[in-house]
């Protein structure tokens, strides 16, 4: 008889392609579900004492069920699947904490999914749990908020929303996007980042997150402020731009919109940069990785004005220009010397 066979059987079964781990999961919901059960704590002993292997498995788990992130997702994950329910049917109301059945599903599915995966999925895994919206590497996407505003979703990046109330409130957790904010006095617009808040009433901006937030404002006017001191703030008109990082906010500068912004209609251009910023950022519409051998490659400065579609062929065509060889390896890899 398989482990499988050995666990409780439930009307709903998650599947894992590793038996000894998919009856622990069966086991795991079946005992959050139901913690005063004492027949079924004795027949969990008696599956646990049968098999080293099966003790181990569950112990994984438990050590995955402790984790803050995942108390933190799951329970966001099962308020929006209640607000979903309520939606399709408004008098079946699932309640939203650690014991209800739906929520501890989800939160021991994605336990089995980081061990089959490993550790090194985990930080991907809980960013797909916790967006309302993402977008792959070399896809963009768009869509209209709950108030009207839309939002444009560049190459590799997810946000979270929180229209709840009163509330218009957006979170960059990767990438970039661009805001085009309907206007509502009484209900700012908030974009947090990972270093920075934005805050506007009506305006087109973008935010991009990485080593730091870069904001863009297009027209209107935003208020941008450093998270960890709301001190450090700047207000940016048309045309200018700022950096927020852990260290602080950058002076304000001008920036050419139309240039910095052509991603939205599919274009990256650029003038007198070195190629070392140009390949970075090229990299987030490439699926490969790129790596530069000369190190006096980098500092070599290029101007283009090319196509995102074909980000390998930009790649080609800019190291040409810089009297590179081009050499790529399986899986993507290009090696620039």
């Amino acid at each position: 008889m398989s482990d499988r066979a050995d666990g409780p059987q439930p009307d709903q079964t998650l599947q894992h392609p590793d038996p000894v781990t998919d009856a622990a999961l069966d086991w795991f919901v079946h005992l959050q579900e139901a913690p005063d059960d004492l027949d079924l704590q004795a027949r969990l002993e008696d599956w646990l004492d049968s098999d080293p292997r099966h003790a181990a498995a569950f112990a994984k788990l438990q050590n995955m069920w402790e984790l803050p992130e995942l108390d933190i997702a799951s329970a966001r994950h099962a308020s929006r699947l209640d607000a979903r329910r309520e939606q399709r049917t408004p008098l079946a109301r699932v309640p939203v904490h650690r014991s209800g059945s739906w929520t501890i599903r989800i939160a021991a599915l994605a336990a089995v999914v980081m061990i089959a995966a490993g550790i090194r999925y985990y930080p991907e895994m809980m960013l797909r749990w916790n967006a309302d919206h993402l977008t792959a590497t070399g896809e963009q996407s768009a869509f209209v908020l709950p108030d009207g505003s839309r939002i444009l979703l560049n190459t590799a990046s997810a946000v979270a929303l929180d229209f709840e109330g009163q509330k218009r409130s957006v979170t960059l957790l990767r990438g970039e996007a661009f805001f085009d904010v309907v206007s509502d006095p009484a209900r700012p617009f908030r974009v947090a980042g990972a270093f920075g808040d934005v805050e506007v009433k009506g305006t087109a901006f973008s935010v991009r997150t990485g080593a730091e937030d870069t904001v863009i404002l297009e027209r209107g006017r935003v208020e941008v402020a450093q998270r960890a001191h709301e001190a450090h703030h700047a207000s940016l008109s048309p045309g200018q731009m700022v950096e927020v990082s852990p260290a602080g906010l950058s002076p304000v500068a001008g920036v050419d919109t139309e240039n910095e912004l052509a991603w939205r209609t599919g274009w990256i251009i650029f003038q007198e940069k070195p190629l070392a910023d140009v390949l970075a950022d090229l990299g987030r519409y490439y699926t490969g990785r790129v790596i530069t051998v000369d190190g006096g490659l980098g500092h070599i400065r290029v101007s283009g004005n090319y196509r995102l579609d074909d980000p390998e062929g930009v790649i080609r065509s800019l190291a040409e220009a810089a009297g590179a060889k081009v050499t790529r390896l399986p899986g993507g890899i290009i090696i620039l010397r």
